[in-house]
């Protein structure tokens, strides 16, 4: 079969958890499910090619053209539930041009699967991996059409929507093929601190052990690659694709320490040239592993600190101190290791004085990067479920069947309100990025022009093309303009 895989561009949502602005610079990401699925398809023997319409700026009438061209039998695509009608918008005017079914997946099918094949547009769904499911999918669709022996399907059949159970055997992550990445655009993908070209994400495990309130793969299971699975892709993606930077996207990389070890190790067994990041939990870091993780080539780690208040940590499940962090950050700086801290603004228990106190913990830790977000309830997570008691509507489920419109969402567990949040996020990313001192030693880290561009034009789209902040942040706007001078005076001395 000729499988097509549509990766469309999306709007801001008000419903996000980031604000407009860092949604604007976060980042192009290849779209690894995507590659995922087309190298699954590939290996069963069917003929795949990946549009990423997004990030090669096409508009529907031009990813059509290019569709007509490569003839699919059938389409794919990945449907995030943030996202979901800017995605079926799209699918919607591709089957209707050309008549062909339609096949979606991602973490919104876990969740939503019989609300997501309510539309008619929408043919398959996939609701858990595809390694299985794709290929019993494709065989009976080329033979006997008896899609209810294909495991983890949700399908139509005579007007009923029939959810398949999912394979009873635990899923072995190691036997996935590498992404399919030589049908992507490698050179055109970066995120905000990217240094190096080209630059691609890894997933090398799935699932999170951990059960943080606010997180949706909280207590899920955790499913690893073996290091030298893991050390095999990272070779393939610097010898065959000339990829230099890597962003391993893991909820926690290093849940298994022996394991993070064993991979450092076979990285440097390769000799790459390569550059990687990582995300960790404060508390699954010591002098060793960060010592291994430093000469195997990372350099930065992502750090889940969430706030500056030991109570509303406690009130999140963190289960981490404020004094770790404070040592895991100082120790990780010690090795020459960047660190970026997420944040959560408005999460259960919060107040303007406990978001002063997080942004003023913040700066102590002098962190390379911040990104904070408004806290939000995520289908399955505990504050979801505190939303849905509290309220009697399932805001997502409605959102889905296209009964809700794009809006903020109650957060009951503290007494701001939306607007004062989307103010003080904003507040506390101009507070931090705007001293004069950070600002200095960013710059001088700058390795490229590509990357100065990119963070200059952030930095001022954050200040001068949002709404105005409050007026009780006025002292912050004119200290914003002070720092803006001083970017100025530097830029010219060079």
């Amino acid at each position: 079969m000729r499988l097509a895989l549509v990766f469309n561009p999306f709007k801001y949502k008000i419903h996000e958890e980031n604000i407009r602005i860092v949604q604007k610079y976060f980042g192009l990401f290849p779209p690894l499910s995507l590659a995922w699925v087309a190298a699954i398809a590939e290996k069963a023997g069917h003929q795949v090619k990946i549009i990423d319409a997004r990030t090669l700026k096409l508009s529907k009438e031009e990813t059509l053209a290019m569709l007509k061209i490569f003839k699919p039998d059938i389409l794919g695509f990945m449907l995030t539930t943030y996202m979901f009608h800017d995605t079926l918008d799209w699918i919607r005017y591709l089957k209707k041009h050309l008549k062909v079914p339609v096949v979606v997946g991602g973490y919104n099918l876990r969740v939503y699967s019989v609300e997501t094949l309510s539309h008619p547009e929408i043919d398959f769904g996939v609701i858990e991996h595809a390694h299985n499911t794709i290929p019993q999918l494709f065989k009976e669709l080329e033979t006997g059409r008896n899609f209810r022996e294909v495991e983890g399907l949700v399908y139509k059949e005579n007007g009923k929507i029939i959810k398949n159970p999912v394979g009873k055997s635990p899923v072995d992550f190691d036997k996935f093929p590498n992404p399919a990445r030589h049908l992507l655009s490698n050179e055109l993908y970066a995120e905000f601190p990217t240094q190096r070209k080209n630059f691609t994400v890894m997933v090398t495990s799935l699932g999170c052990p951990m059960q943080c309130s606010f997180c949706e793969a909280g207590g899920t299971a955790y499913c690893p690659r073996s290091p030298e699975t893991v050390a095999k892709e990272m070779d393939e993606c610097y010898r065959e694709f000339n990829i230099k930077e890597i962003d391993i996207f893991d909820y926690e990389f290093t849940a298994i320490r022996q394991r993070a070890i064993d991979i450092c190790r076979k990285i440097r067994e390769r000799n790459l040239d390569i550059g990687w990041a990582c995300r960790s939990r404060v508390d699954h870091v010591d002098e060793e592993l960060i010592d291994e993780m430093k000469r195997a080539g990372c350099k930065r780690i992502y750090f889940g600190i969430e706030s500056g208040s030991q109570e509303i940590l406690d009130k999140i499940n963190k289960k981490i101190t404020l004094s770790q962090i404070r040592n895991t950050i100082d120790m990780t700086k010690s090795h020459g290791i960047q660190t970026l801290g997420f944040f959560l603004i408005g999460a259960p228990g919060e107040s303007r004085e406990s978001i002063k106190e997080t942004l003023q913990f913040a700066k102590q830790l002098d962190l390379d990067y911040v990104q904070f977000s408004k806290c939000l309830a995520k289908p399955l997570t505990d504050l979801w479920k505190e939303v849905v008691k509290k309220t009697g509507r399932d805001y997502w489920r409605e959102w889905i069947l296209g009964h809700e419109v794009d809006r903020p969402l109650p957060r009951p567990w503290t007494t701001l309100s939306n607007d004062e949040i989307d103010r003080l996020t904003r507040w506390t990313y101009i507070s931090y990025y705007s001293r004069p001192a950070y600002l200095l030693k960013a710059i001088c880290k700058v390795k490229s022009f590509t990357e100065l561009k990119r963070k200059v034009m952030a930095f001022l789209d954050m200040l001068f093309n949002q709404e105005d902040i409050s007026r009780s942040d006025n002292y912050f706007q004119a200290y914003n303009e002070n720092s803006f001078r001083t970017i100025k005076r530097y830029l010219q001395q060079q």
